[in-house]
């Protein structure tokens, strides 16, 4: 059973210039974002634990900015990009990190569990692959009720391991239900390399789809045109009744598994390289040719909403003993 296999091409401009600095702003202010509550989480201003997805800001503004306000889309333990992409104000996420009652999750979630109804957002999740069957069922309640919308999960290559993947992707594919299963595919599986942990080569990963006869589309996970053009065919063909889409998107993690992660795992110097050669800002900062003063436009800018957040998230209100159960059904 042979698979459809499209590639977006990098640097074939098909996007305005215009949009393309629209996506450079939510790229910086996703990157400013997770620096700023990654200093806040080491000062000890935030509970729980926090993982951030510095270096694959391209990923979560593409695939989101692709996206109508009335699709869904399921994130990971590093939902804060994604979050930002499909709207949630940083404010909000912000003050749902500090455990706020103003937070995106009323202050029950923290940073893995974000969740915003009003965007599309059902749950960040902190269980390895744990969105995907939820959104299988969100794709198969639109196809029911002839509704035109689309339902997204985001995911890792660790998670591809997992029977949650396998058994989502073979339903979704039998029922062909609208759903598009965003491969976020950074080469780790948290501290295990691709090699250690995957079998097929890392940059092969498209071929899962392969097993469902599900359609695959891929795409330059740094490129954000590249991402959000792929996104689109993806949304085309889902909503079209065709089917489910594996959207596999090479990208990369500039950083740790967690704040405070040693990465003793890894290599020095092939870190220092990839920042160098694959930061998505960076790429597409030169791809525009930002002069200095235009970018520190833009970073002055979005630097403003990330300090406005804490400023909002701190004077936030904090939960009630007696609620601490509220939600608990079981």
């Amino acid at each position: 059973m042979a698979t459809v296999e499209e590639r977006a091409e990098p640097g074939r401009k098909k996007v305005s210039e215009e949009v393309l600095r629209d996506f450079f702003r939510e790229m910086l202010l996703i990157r400013r974002f997770e620096e700023k509550v990654e200093e806040r989480f080491r000062a000890g201003e935030l509970p729980g634990f926090l993982h951030v997805a510095i270096g694959q800001e391209a990923v979560a503004t593409g695939v989101c900015s692709a996206l109508a306000l009335e699709d869904v889309f399921a994130s990971t333990h590093r939902a804060h990009g994604h979050s930002i992409a499909k709207g949630t104000p940083a404010k909000k996420i912000m003050a749902e990190l500090y455990g706020k009652t103003e937070g995106c999750s009323g202050g029950y979630g923290g940073s893995m569990h974000l969740y915003d109804l009003s965007v599309g957002n059902l749950g960040a999740n902190a269980v390895v692959a744990g969105g995907l069957p939820g959104i299988v069922g969100a794709a198969l309640a639109f196809q029911m009720r002839g509704e035109k919308r689309v339902a997204v999960a985001f995911f890792g290559d660790g998670a591809t391991n997992t029977g949650t993947f396998h058994e989502s992707l073979n339903l979704a594919q039998l029922w062909r239900v609208p759903a598009i299963f965003v491969l976020e595919n950074n080469g780790w599986a948290e501290s295990t390399p691709a090699v250690q942990q995957l079998p097929l080569p890392v940059d092969q990963m498209g071929k899962r789809a392969a097993a469902f006869g599900m359609k695959l589309i891929e795409a330059d996970g740094q490129d954000v045109e590249a991402v959000y053009l792929a996104a689109l065919a993806a949304r085309e063909h889902a909503l079209a009744g065709k089917g489910p889409v594996l959207l596999h998107l090479r990208t990369f993690r500039l950083t740790g598994h967690f704040v405070g992660d040693p990465q003793v795992y890894r290599d020095r110097d092939e870190l220092k390289q990839e920042r160098e050669t694959k930061d998505p800002l960076r790429l597409l900062g030169a791809r525009l040719d930002l002069s200095d003063g235009d970018f520190a436009s833009v970073d002055a800018d979005v630097t403003a909403e990330v300090e406005a957040a804490v400023e909002f998230a701190k004077a936030g209100t904090d939960p009630k003993p007696e609620d601490a159960l509220k939600y608990v059904y079981a």
